[in-house]
């Protein structure tokens, strides 16, 4: 029993790291903001997504403790419970030490059916498929195609208002200075004419330029984002934590209060996205694709919305993949998307079951 809680914990852990910067991912790689301020942001409210889970999410906990999937008896076997959280730890862990952005919500999954296979002998495939496959597969989908028709929408909307983007240098203390980029790769000050260096077109970003009800636009955008990305990290908390606390909630030795179980997950998962986010990090804000202010403010618009309907109806989609979801149509609509990378994200969610199933299998298998 006490090993199962190391392990959940461990889980909360590894499920910070590779996850807990999903949601603010678009505010690093628009430059809307540094890595550590949009760690920090990503990490209050995640937890704060936690502590609300003791008031909404009592569906997922119900969902992942495996009751329908596997024979009633096993849903309270602590060994059946270690062999889940571990299956699903090492799985998540291997992803983040290689620096790909999966669904902890797949890997446990995965562990439940691998776990289950050697425990019970098979798993019930209707409850499989319509309680946890269909709520995986189809979410990134959604995502996708919301962030393709709503991005062109916010795109028209901001042309109709007058804002225009442009090229700005912005140096600490002093006001974005409008850049003049020509056809051969030059860029100058508008203002004065000066030719930029390689370093300072380095430091250039792109910002919108007009106002709304007399407001700068860029700064009225600044804090959309800003909410966004906390919607999106905030759904997250409330989407993830449940999932893993059913591990200890299922262990009725444990007699463990919801409440106090979802707290004690959230903060495991606040420090391991403090001290291990930043490989991930690099995966979800730069590598697969550019992205400005107005684009990372609408993919996070859709990941916020979809997550926290989820968790409310008790669905266990993956914040993994509707917010890469988001992202890669973003790609998608630009033009821009790293087609690569994104295969290889998309490879890494297709072998998290098997991978994840064969680990929990072996271990359930010598625990027993």
């Amino acid at each position: 029993m006490l090993l199962l809680l190391v392990v959940t914990i461990f889980l909360a852990y590894v499920n910070g790291a590779n996850d807990n910067f999903k949601g603010v991912a678009t505010l690093f790689g628009s430059r809307t903001t540094d890595y550590r301020r949009s760690l920090w942001w990503a990490t209050i409210t995640t937890l704060a997504g936690s502590c609300a889970a003791v008031l909404l999410s009592g569906g997922l906990v119900r969902a992942f403790s495996g009751k329908g999937l596997i024979p009633d008896a096993l849903t309270h076997d602590p060994a059946f419970l270690l062999a889940i959280g571990l299956g699903a730890a090492l799985t998540v862990m291997l992803a983040t030490v290689a620096g790909f952005p999966i669904s902890t919500t797949h890997a446990l999954t995965g562990s439940l059916v691998g776990a289950g296979v050697v425990a019970a002998g098979s798993v019930s495939l209707s409850k499989l498929g319509q309680s946890f496959f269909i709520p995986l597969a189809v979410s990134p989908l959604i995502s996708f195609a919301l962030t393709s028709f709503l991005y062109p929408i916010c795109r028209l909307a901001r042309t109709r208002l007058g804002i225009e983007r442009q090229m700005c240098l912005c140096v600490d203390g002093a006001l974005p200075q409008p850049v003049l980029v020509y056809p051969n790769g030059t860029a100058v000050l508008r203002s004065t004419g000066m030719t930029l260096s390689v370093g300072q077109l380095q430091a250039c970003t792109e910002r919108y330029a007009g106002r709304i009800i007399g407001i700068d636009a860029q700064r009225i955008l600044d804090r959309l984002h800003f909410l966004s990305a906390g919607a999106v990290s905030f759904a997250r908390g409330l989407n993830d934590t449940p999932k893993i606390v059913a591990l200890l909630i299922a262990a009725r030795a444990f007699r463990v209060p919801l409440s106090s179980g979802l707290i004690a997950i959230g903060l495991a998962m606040a420090v391991g996205g403090l001290l291990n986010a930043r490989r991930v990090a690099t995966t979800m804000s730069e590598r697969i694709t550019p992205m400005n202010h107005g684009q990372g403010f609408t993919a996070n618009l859709v990941t916020a919305a979809l997550v926290t309907v989820a968790s409310q109806w008790g669905l266990p989609v993956s914040t993994t993949h509707v917010s890469c979801g988001s992202l890669f149509g973003l790609g998608a609509v630009t033009g821009r998307g790293r087609w690569t990378t994104i295969r290889s994200i998309v490879l890494s969610w297709v072998v998290t079951l098997p991978v994840a199933a064969c680990f929990a299998a072996v271990i359930c298998f010598f625990l027993r």
